[in-house]
């Protein structure tokens, strides 16, 4: 099964999703190579301090999305790392569907470049995010390994 048709299935539920999905409630609802989307309902269950949503969080739906568009595009003996992300916040979010859409800019054959734009229900930019990955090259379990 190739990276796409692995995405394909998690959307679906044929494959499990990822544990921090769980966690913080998000689901995967578009993939195509190169691009995802991801959607949560952000409620006071996720707020900081100030009472809007933890800003960690609308960065961790945006890692996510850029992540999985990444993953679309990579071979079986590849998986990738994050080795820099940036967000723009752009408004606070108190209670909202949202909508990250990850998309991959350009892929050369150690570096990728991604970006994200997360969205409130009324459809209204809400943070924007970049974000580079590093292919890690020669692992076919397509897990990575804690070195000790």
């Amino acid at each position: 099964m190739s990276r796409l048709e692995g995405m394909k299935k998690m959307m679906t539920g044929e494959v499990p999703i990822a544990p921090v999905a769980e966690v913080l409630g998000f689901q995967v609802v578009e993939v195509e190579e190169g691009r995802v989307v991801i959607e949560m309902e952000a409620s006071d269950r996720l707020h900081n301090p100030m009472g809007t949503l933890h800003g960690g969080i609308l960065c961790d739906i945006a890692d996510a999305a850029m992540g999985y568009a990444f993953v679309t595009t990579l071979s079986d003996d590849e998986l990738f790392t994050t080795v820099e992300i940036k967000f723009n916040f752009l408004k606070p979010i108190f209670k909202s569907k949202l909508r990250a859409e990850g998309k991959l800019i350009k892929k050369g054959s150690t570096v990728g470049l991604l970006e994200c734009h997360v969205y409130d229900e009324k459809g209204s930019l809400v943070g924007h995010s970049t974000s580079t990955c590093m292919i890690l090259k020669g692992n076919p379990e397509r897990k990575r390994v804690q070195l000790k």
